[in-house]
Parts: C-alpha cells; structure tokens; sequence
C-alpha cells in the first residue's frame, strides 16, 4: 500500500517577527527542538511593537505576511508582525495553527473567530510572564506582612532604628488570602502558596467552578473576598468591566491590618480612592502597577509609609524573555502530534477579555470578573 505523501511531509513553521524577537525571545535550544520536528523559517518584519493594541491596518504588510504563510503548517507571529487577518488565513490552506508569543490575550494580533471559521488552532503564549509576575507577588504579600516599606524608610532616614520600633510584623501561614481574578497568574500563586497552608477565596465569575474543589479553594463574590481576606491579590485582566472596578467602597471593606498586593493594571484601582484608604494606615499596599504609569514625581502614593513600590516589573526576568516561545515549541509538538494545544486562544475568551459576559451562562458569583 503507498503512502500518503501528505502524511510522510515535515511540517513547517515559519515564525514572523521582528529580528530583535529572534535574539532576545527565542533561546537555541528551543529553536533545535522546534527543528527537530519541524522545518523552520522565517521572515523579519519591523511592523507594529505594542502587546496590547492592534496592529494598524497595514495592507502591504499584511499581503507579505500571506505570501510568507502560504504552504506553513503553522504560522508564528510576534512584535514587528501585522495583523493575521482572514485574507492571511485564506492563503494559507495548509494552517493547522496560528501564534503570538507575546500580546494576543485580546485577540489584538490574530483575527480568531476568521481562524476558528478554517479550523485553526490560535495559540496564544502570553502566560509565559504569569510565572515571574506569581513569585512577585508571593514576595510582595510576605514584604506588605512584615511591613517592610516602613522599614526601609526608617533605615534610609537618620532616625535611630529600633526592632520593637516597627508594629505588626507578621506571617502568611495559615492567613485567610484573597485572589481577584483566578486566571494564569493565580493558577501558578495558588502552587507557590501551597507550604504556607493559606485558605484561599477567589472572585472570578468566568472561571470554571471545577477548579475549587480540584485546588482546595472557594468561589466568592467581590465584597466577600475583599472583606474576608487578610491579603488580598489582584490579578484580573484590565476590561471595560474591571476598570475602576475598586473604588471607595470596595478598599473600604478592606479589614484592618489587611496586605493589598496589585500585579494586574493599575487602572482596575481608583487611585485617589486607594490614596485616601492608605492615609488611615491601618492597612498595607504592596503595587507593581500603577495608574498612571510611570508613576509621577509629585505622586501622593510615593511618600506613604505603608507602601512598597516597584516599577511594573513582576514579568520582566531572564526567564520569562524565552519562555514565550519555549511553551509555543510544546504547543507546536502536541499541534503535530494530532492533540489539543493547552493554551488556545478561542472566541469566547476574547470576549470574555473584552467585557462581555460569557455567552450563554450566567454569572455565578454575583460580581464582575
């Protein structure tokens, strides 16, 4: 019996980026497994940068995109890359799947609901940062518990420093901890929390409420994991939903003495609101983000002893810079194999990421996400 020449074909992959991408983002050893499975090409474009807007409507860019995409297996697109638009799509019959390394969570990049229409796995990386931004935020919680901030303040001032100078110094063991928005992130804190033996109460209306029982934690609304926790950790995506979403009322459930660690987007936090509740100094803030960024010279939230501060850079390590692409190498293996990519970017996410409500459910923990 012959054989299927379609089946004995290497697939290919053809990663589209700019060439600052392909030094910084995609470390050999990955590329030599990518290859050992895979013919590899590229194509250097030095298009559009940011990870969170779409690329601009570029028709030249787009048709040299389709020419380089026309026989791949696979397409890997990255910053410097045009938008993969369904005229992309249509010249690449041979597409099994789609993806962006960095900065397609919105569907910013990728035109999904024209790629599920052709069958089209979209793949989207982005949560490579979520492991880095997960230890941050472990850190963060344990610096606001010891009340570091002011600490270092007192070390850096000639004032004489005394250990029983500082009050309420305390550990995360056994803490009651609260998780706005149950996403990568959280998935990937809740193992790091793991030793410290914390009762976990989460808010997220579109996270799947198996997860609960299969990680030993509880779904709430918003008001009851504010008002629960002893620290709290916001993690949601910024939406039209989360914007603003604590304001004076939700940071005034905040119990005293309570940790309010933020790695999300700043813009999900009424600044002025958050200001106001510090200045009461009888809870602690521990910020990665800020709003607005970068924080300004003059800014109130500067000169309070009860925060701790770091320019946004809980997903900026030498490991997550490679990671992006060593978990699209994985996804492209399984891809070939005949499985289901883990991190598949679908229609109902980007809505959901967008604002909307999951389509056809209702919202179950009476909050928004």
């Amino acid at each position: 019996m012959s054989r299927d020449p379609e089946q004995e074909r290497r697939p290919s992959v053809g990663i589209a980026c700019d060439p600052r991408v392909r030094e910084g983002y995609l470390a050999p050893a990955d590329l030599a497994r990518l290859e050992a499975c895979a013919e590899v090409r590229f194509a250097d474009v030095t298009g559009h940068w940011s990870t969170t807007d779409p690329p601009p409507n570029d028709p030249e860019a787009e048709q040299a995109l389709a020419e380089f995409a026309a026989d791949l297996d696979a397409l890997v697109v990255c910053h410097g890359a045009p938008r993969v638009s369904d005229a992309v799509l249509s010249a690449a019959p041979r597409l099994r799947a789609v993806g962006d390394l960095e900065g397609d969570r919105f569907g910013a990049r990728i035109d999904v609901a024209a790629a599920t229409a052709r069958d089209v796995a979209v793949i989207d990386t982005t949560h490579g940062s979520s492991y880095p931004v997960a230890e941050w935020a472990l850190a963060l919680a344990i610096i606001g518990l010891r009340d570091a901030a002011r600490r270092f303040r007192t070390l850096m001032t000639d004032a004489p420093h005394r250990k029983g100078d500082v009050a309420r110094p305390r550990e995360l063991t056994g803490r009651t901890v609260g998780l706005i928005g149950f996403g990568h992130i959280a998935w990937r804190l809740v193992e790091l929390l793991a030793p410290f033996d914390v009762d976990l109460v989460a808010h997220d209306p579109y996270a799947p409420r198996e997860l609960a029982d299969a990680l030993g934690m509880t779904y709430a609304p918003l008001d009851v994991v504010l008002a629960a926790s002893e620290v709290v950790f916001c993690l949601a995506p910024l939406t039209p939903k989360t914007r603003g979403m604590l304001g004076a009322r939700e940071l005034d459930l905040l119990r005293p003495g309570c940790v309010f660690v933020n790695v999300s987007r700043g813009a999900i936090v009424d600044t002025a609101a958050l200001v106001a509740r510090l200045r009461r100094d009888d809870i602690v803030a521990c910020l990665d983000v800020h709003d607005p960024e970068p924080i300004p010279v003059d800014a109130a939230v500067r000169g309070l002893p009860n925060v701790f501060l770091s320019p946004h850079i809980a997903g900026t390590t030498v490991e997550s810079r490679t990671r992006f692409f060593q978990l699209m190498v994985h996804e492209l293996e399984r891809v070939f194999a005949g499985a289901e990519p883990r991190a598949m970017l679908t229609s109902r996410i980007v809505s959901v990421r967008n604002g909307a409500n999951p389509s056809g459910t209702a919202n179950p923990s009476g909050g928004e996400p």
